[in-house]
């Protein structure tokens, strides 16, 4: 349980580091504005949902922000996105940077604990060993 508010906190920090962001200047920018409040409204939505719906689907929202996010950062320091050229400098950049890695590691975390993919009969075996310690 502790895990889903952690990757819901890394996710809404992300989130909100581009809000701010956002208000800061990036507003104005013709593609990229928009992109980043849509971040901050989809991060704040897979924050919320992380917390009360437990099922699959948030936590891969959560990587899938953290990884979209991330990859959109290394795109814009290194190539440029939409002419948008960043550096691996400023509060906000490592800010935003860890956040968006703490929500892919602990959204896959949650993803491995809570597989759709994966039967029945070893969902209740996997849930059995849990509790199980080997000396």
């Amino acid at each position: 349980m502790v895990i889903r508010e952690i990757a819901a906190a890394a996710v809404l920090v992300s989130a909100g580091v581009h809000l701010v962001l956002w208000f800061d200047g990036m507003r104005d920018a013709d593609v990229v504005g928009p992109a980043f409040l849509l971040n901050a409204v989809g991060g704040a939505v897979i924050a919320v949902l992380l917390v009360v719906w437990r099922h699959w689907v948030p936590p891969l929202l959560a990587v899938g922000f953290g990884l979209s996010t991330l990859g959109a950062f290394v795109i814009s320091a290194t190539v440029g996105l939409f002419g948008v050229e960043e550096s691996w400098s400023g509060w906000a950049v490592w800010t935003a940077a860890v956040a968006e890695v703490v929500a892919i590691v602990t959204g896959a975390m949650l993803l491995r604990d809570d597989n759709p993919l994966r039967s029945r009969a070893q969902s209740q075996d996997h849930a059995a060993g849990r509790g199980a310690h080997l000396h």
